[in-house]
C-alpha cells in the first residue's frame, strides 16, 4: 500500500499522526497537510486506500466520481489495513511512543472507526466532518476509548446537524473524553484551501485545536 510518510529533520522519538485522506484520493493536499504536521514534531503518514483499484486521484470538481471510489472501499478491510499503518509507524526508528489519528470528510469518519477498532494502539483521535453511519452506531462510539476531537460545519449538506448533535450526545452520554466544534457559516470541506468550501477562519481555529488536541494526548 503506497503512503506518503514525513518525519521531523532530526532526533527523535516523536508520536505518529496518521492522516486519513479525503473521498478524493492522496492528493497533493493531503501529502502537504501530512508534512505541514510533521514540521510540528510528529512522525505523519497518510497511507492511500483506494490502492486496491488504481489509486486514482479525483479533482474536487468531481464530486459525484469521488463518492463512487468511496463506496467501493470495504469498512473491514479499511480497518485491517490502518492497523498496519499503526503497527509500521511502531516499527520505525524514529520509534512513535503514542499513535493519534486525523481525518477528513471519509476520513473524518475512518479515523472514528479507527478508534473503535484499534483501541488502545489510538491515543487520539482528530476527525474533520466526519459521520455519516458512525452517528448512529452507538455500539460502535461505545468502544472508542480515544479522546476525539470532532470538528464539523454549520451547513454540511453531507453531515447534517441532526447527526452532529446525535453523536455529541452519545459520546457525552457515555462519559468520553470527547469535544467538538460546530463551525457557524461554513461547509462542508472549510478546511482545505483548495475547495471552494475554504473558510480561512474555520481552516484557521481547528488547525489551533488540531495542534492542542495532538500536543496534550499524544506528547
Amino acid at each position: 500500500m503506497p503512503c506518503h510518510r514525513a518525519s521531523p529533520a532530526t532526533g527523535g522519538p516523536y508520536p505518529g499522526v496518521i492522516v486519513v485522506m479525503e473521498a478524493f484520493g492522496l492528493n497533493g493536499h493531503i501529502k502537504a497537510l501530512t508534512e505541514r504536521i510533521a514540521r510540528e514534531g510528529y512522525v505523519a503518514i497518510a497511507p492511500d486506500l483506494y490502492h486496491r483499484f488504481g489509486s486514482p486521484v479525483v479533482p474536487y470538481e468531481d464530486e459525484p466520481t469521488a463518492i463512487t471510489h468511496m463506496k467501493r472501499l470495504d469498512p473491514e478491510r479499511v480497518m485491517v489495513e490502518i492497523g498496519v499503518v499503526i503497527a509500521h509507524l511502531q516499527s520505525r526508528p524514529e520509534a512513535p511512543t503514542r499513535v493519534g489519528v486525523v481525518g477528513f470528510c471519509m476520513g473524518g469518519t475512518v479515523a472514528l472507526r479507527t478508534a473503535a477498532y484499534h483501541g488502545a494502539a489510538v491515543a487520539a483521535v482528530v476527525s474533520f466532518y466526519g459521520g455519516g453511519s458512525v452517528a448512529a452506531d452507538a455500539a460502535l462510539l461505545a468502544r472508542i476509548a480515544s479522546p476525539v476531537l470532532a470538528l464539523f460545519a454549520e451547513r454540511d449538506a453531507f453531515i447534517p446537524l441532526e447527526q452532529v448533535e446525535r453523536i455529541d450526545a452519545t459520546m457525552r452520554g457515555l462519559g468520553k473524553t470527547y469535544e467538538s466544534k460546530v463551525y457557524l457559516g461554513a461547509v462542508h470541506g472549510f478546511f482545505c484551501d483548495e475547495r471552494e468550501s475554504y473558510d480561512s477562519g474555520a481552516a484557521r481555529d481547528s488547525w489551533m485545536r488540531l495542534l492542542g488536541w495532538l500536543s496534550k494526548h499524544l506528547k
